[in-house]
């Protein structure tokens, strides 16, 4: 189970960068992120590990922005207001999980800590 994301307060983890690979590496179906090429089983569980957590924590942070996203979305002040049906269709959400993501992203947006 990924780590709860810090908050602002709290210093960031940096994990393993992901890179962008070439357009002809990613072509190939057995290429990723080089990791085909690692014949060390130790050197391959400790990268592909790095990556495991790399996108763990891209996953989450990406998340939290979607989250506020749909926050700043929902807003009332908004002349261009959109509601919980229309958020969840645009990000192939169901209602109930936008209602849930535009309260998360509020939270976000007060600064309110929701590690557990």
């Amino acid at each position: 189970m990924a780590e709860p994301t810090p908050r602002r307060n709290e210093p960031r983890l940096r994990p393993a960068p992901l890179l962008f690979e070439p357009a002809e590496a990613s072509a190939d179906p057995e290429h990723f992120f080089d990791l085909e090429s690692i014949d060390d089983p130790r050197a391959l569980l400790d990268r592909a590990t790095e990556l495991t957590q790399a996108f763990r924590v891209a996953a989450d942070r990406a998340m939290e922005f979607q989250a506020i996203a749909a926050a700043q979305l929902a807003d009332p002040r908004r002349f261009d207001r959109l509601t919980a049906a229309d958020i969840a269709a645009r990000a192939e959400w169901t209602e109930d999980y936008a209602k849930k993501m535009v309260e998360f992203g509020r939270g976000l947006m007060r600064g309110d800590d929701h590690s557990d």
